[in-house]
């Protein structure tokens, strides 16, 4: 399994980095996990941006999902060749109302591009967690601390396991769905001190750090580092709280896993 940081930036993007997007390659195929602003200029560098065989999205702020919207003119208005299958969209409740609402469209047209997929589906009512299925990966999913529905993503292929935290604050499902994972992709969007009575919103350095000692992670990345935050602070403060690698993530950096 292949991991490529196509923007790690959090909330809105800082110089040549666009906000929170992420290519998962294996086996030949490739699952995009977040289309935050300026994403998709930057999936250019990284192969055929049509030969996306599906999008997961952890919320719906726009610096995880609005490049879904350039997404979906590329794809509809792709001159010549034949018309592309309809792309898989995972996502919370109200993905498709989201993506068609922010490009100013109706959800009939959002469907003859892509075809949305609630990651809760076939769940039960009530139901914070769920499994599935695409191409090789088997995803799971985790409901996390955000003020909006937001979830952890897990994805397993070939005995390996990459997991992305999403947006979250400190909470147990993030550690137990992070459990044992090869490599843990944690967002720190926080500084301590700083931000410290902003709760159920975003994780610090040290935070992200517990959270991957807890999980007994194989290695950590730390991203969705906003550019008012000192990246490298959290750096420091994830090294402490956990004994494994630690890593910035940044635009164009290759994790195997």
């Amino acid at each position: 399994m292949k991991l490529t940081v196509i923007g790690s930036s959090g909330s809105f993007g800082g110089p040549g980095n666009p906000c929170s997007s992420y290519l998962v390659e294996h086996d030949g195929h490739r699952v995009l996990l977040d289309f935050g602003n300026g994403a998709l200029g930057e999936l250019q560098r990284y192969g055929d941006i049509y030969d996306l065989q599906a999008v997961i999205l952890s919320h719906l702020h726009a610096d995880h999902c609005v490049d879904m919207c350039g997404y979906y003119v590329a794809r509809k208005y792709r001159p010549g060749g034949e018309p592309l299958p309809l792309l898989p969209v995972w996502g919370p409740a109200g993905t498709r109302e989201r993506i068609a609402k922010a490009y100013d469209t109706d959800d009939a047209e959002c469907e003859s591009v892509f075809t949305f997929r609630n990651v809760l589906e076939g769940a039960g009512e009530g139901a914070t967690a769920n499994t599935f299925e695409t191409g090789p990966f088997t995803v799971r999913v985790s409901r996390v601390d955000h003020p909006v529905e937001a979830y952890a993503i897990r994805l397993e292929a070939a005995g390996r396991t990459l997991v992305y935290s999403g947006d979250t604050g400190p909470c147990a499902a993030l550690d137990h769905l992070a459990k044992g994972a090869d490599l843990l992709l944690a967002e720190a969007s926080f500084e301590e001190g700083r931000d410290d009575g902003l709760l159920g919103l975003h994780l610090n350095g040290r935070q992200a750090g517990e959270s991957a000692s807890a999980a007994a992670a194989g290695r950590l990345v730390l991203t969705h580092i906003p550019p008012w935050t000192d990246a490298e602070l959290n750096l420091t403060a994830a090294k402490a709280a956990y004994d494994g690698q630690v890593f910035l993530a940044t635009p164009g950096a290759v994790f195997q896993i």
